[in-house]
C-alpha cells in the first residue's frame, strides 16, 4: 500500500472562482498558523495569477492522505 499526503490551499479569486494550490508531503509537524502564514504571504506577494486572475482572500487549507492499493491482475 502507498499513502501519499498533501496540503491544499484553497483561495478565492477575484473572478470569484476557487483556486487550489497543493503542496506535496507537507512536514509532519506543520500546524495551523504555519499554514496561515503560508497563505496570506501567497496573497500579500501576488505571486499566482492562475488565467490572469488574483487571488484575494483565503478559504481553506488541508492535509489529505491517500492509500492506494494496487494489485496485480496478470493471470
Amino acid at each position: 500500500m502507498e499513502s501519499k499526503t498533501k496540503l491544499i490551499m484553497t483561495f478565492k479569486a477575484n473572478d470569484d472562482k476557487r483556486i487550489s494550490i497543493s503542496v506535496d508531503n507537507p512536514r509532519a509537524d506543520l500546524n495551523e498558523a504555519e499554514i496561515i502564514s503560508a497563505m496570506e504571504i501567497i496573497l500579500a506577494r501576488d505571486i499566482f495569477a492562475p488565467n490572469g486572475a488574483t487571488l484575494v482572500s483565503l478559504i481553506e487549507a488541508k492535509v489529505v492522505t491517500t492509500d492506494t492499493t494496487e494489485y496485480d491482475l496478470a493471470l
